[in-house]
């Protein structure tokens, strides 16, 4: 997974507006925030839609 640090400054959790850090391992951008939902990233793109995201384990 290849994003910019600059990327994940401005990127925000589309559900709660929490931060998100970057889990390498599961190709995923992991909210910090309430909710915790673990969007996918596929191609080196986000996929920022609540629609597609899991709860991630606590």
């Amino acid at each position: 997974m290849k994003l910019d640090s600059w990327l994940l400054e401005i990127l925000a959790c589309p559900n709660c507006q929490g931060t998100l850090r970057a889990d390498e391992a599961a190709d995923e951008l992991v909210c910090t925030g309430e909710c915790g939902y673990a969007y996918p990233v596929r191609d080196d793109i986000p996929v920022l839609l609540v629609d597609e995201a899991r709860a991630s384990a606590p």
